[in-house]
């Protein structure tokens, strides 16, 4: 059962990039006449989206099988879940909208997703007792599923600065937007670099000192540039650690983002050398005929309903399973803390939309700046900031 699930969602990744150049290529035909009406390329393009989909709920329902329990136990199976979600929420908004453009770069991100989880152990295993609850399934699914409505307006937003940010004269937006890119692209270098070193079989081990003062062992499958809290080194001949972290910090995971922010960098410097252009410019093209009202308001009805949506989920259920496993209503855990700060952003988000009228770039870049908040809850939250939700 774990072999046919692993298989559904590879299935699903092979169909989510096909589709994506399916709807590359609609993008394509320039009579006005086909562009007012769904044309071949993009109804392709949604039909093999519907079905990786499909494939991917069955990954997710065979998982489900397999474990005994909602397969959002970990952070790779969270990852995957959001991927799902950001899909399904991808098809349908592009059955109310009929916008092909959208899927060139919503579902790049739903691969980057996919990828970036199937980095992380992928093992089933048994729950820990807080998570031993019907509100496992009711809390993170809802959550992860208003945080990926919530991703279309980033997508929706990046296709909007892509058009009207000027690319032939340097500025702050340029340069915002290009690190914006800069992020999408790093994630490859996370996934090429955990590949590298996985094929070759790196591991380092560490003895050191946890935050409760206990004796505790730590393996870095990436060569060490940060070392954990009062570390030993039981590996001998591997790179010694340029720095020690606080027990705080969970230097091994830190250590990871380090690699991939350096992977990235390789990544963006060969395109950059090659095209020699910004990764916004070679971009242009594929937004050109986009109606600019249509994306923006694409965007604002993302925010719209994922909004309460990820209210409920990740405030007002989490708060409800935090009373019942650990008698408290809040504790201010790292977690809790981001999913407030994603709270009050995308509430302040609806209010400069509503009674500022922000529209256009303004709401853009607010789509873009959400969108880095969730990402940031998603990798470094979990990864390098330990806290009472560190079991994902």
């Amino acid at each position: 059962m774990v072999q046919i699930s692993s298989n559904l969602l590879y299935i699903a990744f092979i169909l989510y990039l096909i589709a994506t150049f399916f709807f590359a290529g609609s993008i394509k035909i320039h009579s006005d006449k086909a562009a007012k009406k769904t044309n071949r390329w993009s109804l392709i393009g949604i039909l093999i989206t519907i079905i990786g989909f499909v494939s991917q709920v069955g990954y997710f329902i065979t998982r489900w099988i397999a474990g005994g329990h909602a397969p959002v136990s970990n952070l790779f199976e969270f990852t995957t879940f959001f991927g799902m979600m950001l899909v399904a929420a991808f098809i349908i908004i592009y059955f109310i909208y009929k916008t092909p453009v959208l899927g060139v770069f919503t579902l790049p991100v739903a691969l980057l997703v996919i990828a970036y989880a199937s980095m992380f152990p992928k093992e089933i295993t048994p729950l820990i007792p807080a998570l031993q609850s019907d509100w496992l399934h009711i809390h993170v699914t809802t959550a992860a599923a208003g945080e990926a409505i919530l991703s279309i307006s980033f997508a929706a937003g990046l296709i909007y600065l892509i058009k009207h940010v000027d690319q032939t004269r340097r500025s702050q937006r340029t340069f915002w937007l290009e690190l914006t890119l800069f992020g999408l692209i790093a994630t490859l270098g996370f996934i090429a670099v955990s590949s590298a070193f996985s094929s070759a079989g790196y591991e380092t081990k560490f003895s050191w000192v946890d935050k409760r003062g206990s004796d505790a062992e730590t393996v870095y499958h990436m060569p060490a540039l940060v070392g954990p809290h009062k570390y030993e080194m039981k590996t001998k001949g591997n790179m010694a650690p340029l720095a020690e972290m606080p027990a705080m910090v969970n230097a091994e995971k830190l250590n990871t983002v380090i690699w991939s922010l350096f992977g990235g960098i390789i990544i963006y410097l060969i395109i950059r050398l090659v095209s020699r252009r910004r990764v916004a410019a070679l971009l242009q093209p594929l937004v050109r005929r986009i109606d600019l009202n249509l994306v923006d308001e694409i965007g604002y009805r993302s925010v719209l309903i994922g909004f309460p949506i990820f209210t409920l989920g990740a405030l007002i259920f989490a708060m409800i399973w935090a009373q019942m496993a650990w008698t408290r209503f809040w504790g201010w855990d790292p977690k809790e803390v981001w999913a407030l700060v994603t709270f009050l952003f995308y509430a302040v988000f609806l209010h400069l939309r509503l009674s500022k009228g922000w529209h256009g770039e303004k709401s853009a870049w607010l789509a873009v700046i959400g969108f880095v908040i969730i990402m940031f809850n998603l990798i470094a939250v979990n990864l390098v900031i330990a806290g009472l939700h560190s079991y994902a």
